[in-house]
């Protein structure tokens, strides 16, 4: 009897995690939690308030004045984690390979194999050398692909540039070169500055070449350390994958084990909502710069432009920062242009216009959707404070960073709004909506109403 009691009480716990799987239990916003803290510990919390609020604050104290070291051992450990935070980072990146994989052979090995184990473990196997292969095919192919182009059109931008701009100089002195004031002083602001340019060719240029040579050795080194990062990173995110389930279920355990059940199905929920966040405007964003950068390397290569791969590179590399992403890429993009023919610079320039409206009215929101939730000015604001805090992988990061933030923030004004049985929509506070002192909320189209009675009976009592 006992075991058949264990053994109904395990299916049925097994059943209570299914239906919860089922049913979302994470991915929904769940509960706050009505129960408050015990009386002995509010009375714990008043008593050592005061005594907290001190040691917060000498520790802030002594932190601030060694912000130096603090900072400086936060780079150290960074810096010896490297392999650590790109083997994530590519296990993030190819985790989505790995599941489409599972999913398609899981059914089919299933059938084979007589072990549910067995089919699993193959299915992540396979999902894995999958996701290698072609991260390495990727790889090979944009080197061989990007690599010869890319040193042929610099060499021809090193090699034409300075003619180029001779040439304009030329023009723009003989445009200038009339009895007019105007012309004059142009004539003599491009003089001194070509004098200015050939005197620093002469002696700065030469010093700075000394300093670049001279740290030729230790950037080598520097990229040599980098790359064996990178490959050391492929290999943690090997391990990652294949054991991602057991991190999840660890972390699980630890949340479980330190918050309360209601704070720890909180922090679960804003985990998976986080991943969502993250994944779907990261991955949703390499998709379509990819495509831009296809796309523009095709347009350009039927309009025979100068520069053809390396322009297409720099606009689909510089389309994953969002909002400013285009203008950074094309700016640059159209001086080389132009420089090497006008009218082909005005001709990218009409092009680049174009591709980006397309971009942003139709393949972006087709690939991203709204995975953010976010407005325009927030992406604006997001991108401005992330750009200036972490540089360029703040600007490509900052939107979803912001947008769990603000996914967060929503979450508790909306809270707190339920608990004053009062709507959580925007919508609803519009001008002529409002709250009375009871706490009640009177909609616009009530307002309106109690207006219209309120002239009636103004206008009855006039009569």
């Amino acid at each position: 009897m006992s075991q058949d009691t264990e053994q109904k009480t395990e299916s049925g716990i097994e059943s209570t995690e299914d239906s919860r799987q089922k049913s979302g239990y994470y991915i929904n916003r769940p509960s706050f939690g009505k129960g408050g803290p015990s009386k002995l510990r509010r009375q714990l919390l008043r008593e050592k308030s005061l005594f907290i609020v001190i040691v917060i604050g000498i520790v802030f104290y002594f932190t601030m004045l060694r912000l130096d070291e603090i900072s400086e051992g936060i780079r150290l450990v960074i810096h010896i984690l490297k392999p650590i935070i790109y083997g994530l980072a590519l296990a993030y990146l190819l985790n989505p390979i790995v599941k489409f994989v599972e999913q398609n052979l899981q059914l089919l090995l299933e059938k084979v194999l007589p072990g549910r184990k067995k089919a699993c473990a193959l299915c992540r196997t396979v999902g894995i050398i999958a996701a290698i292969v072609v991260l390495i095919a990727i790889v090979t192919g944009l080197c061989n692909m990007l690599i010869p182009e890319l040193y042929r059109s610099i060499r021809d931008m090193v090699l034409t540039v300075p003619g180029q701009l001779n040439d304009a100089l030329d023009s723009m002195t003989k445009l200038m070169a009339v009895d007019s004031t105007m012309g004059q002083i142009i004539t003599r602001g491009l003089r001194e500055a070509t004098e200015f340019l050939q005197n620093w060719m002469r002696t700065d240029l030469l010093t700075q070449i000394n300093v670049v040579m001279s740290n030729l050795t230790e950037g080598v080194i520097n990229v040599v350390s980098e790359l064996f990062n990178v490959i050391i990173g492929v290999i943690v995110s090997v391990y990652v994958l294949f054991s991602k389930e057991s991190f999840s279920m660890q972390t699980k355990k630890i949340v479980y084990a330190v918050f309360r059940p209601s704070h720890a199905n909180m922090i679960l929920h804003l985990t998976i909502k986080s991943n969502e966040i993250f994944g779907g405007f990261i991955i949703g964003k390499i998709i379509d710069s990819a495509i831009i950068g296809v796309l523009c390397f095709i347009v350009l290569s039927l309009l025979d432009m100068p520069y053809t791969l390396l322009v297409s590179v720099i606009v689909g590399v510089t389309n994953v920062i969002p909002f400013f992403g285009p203008y950074i890429g094309a700016i640059p993009s159209a001086l080389l242009i132009l420089l090497s023919d006008p009218k082909m610079g005005v001709y990218f320039i009409i092009f680049i216009l174009i591709l980006q409206q397309l971009d942003g009215n139709i393949i972006g929101p087709k690939i991203l959707g709204n995975s953010t939730g976010l407005s325009a000015f927030w992406v604006v604001f997001s991108i401005l404070l992330g750009g200036g805090l972490f540089g360029f992988v703040g600007m490509i990061l900052g939107v979803p960073t912001f947008a769990v933030i603000y996914y967060i923030v929503r979450m508790l004004i909306n809270h707190k709004l339920e608990m004053r049985s009062l709507p959580t929509e925007t919508s609803c506070y519009d001008p002529l909506s409002y709250v009375d002192s009871d706490g009640t909320y009177v909609h616009a189209e009530q307002n309106e109403l109690m207006k219209d009675e309120g002239m009636k009976n103004a206008n009855k009592s006039a009569k």
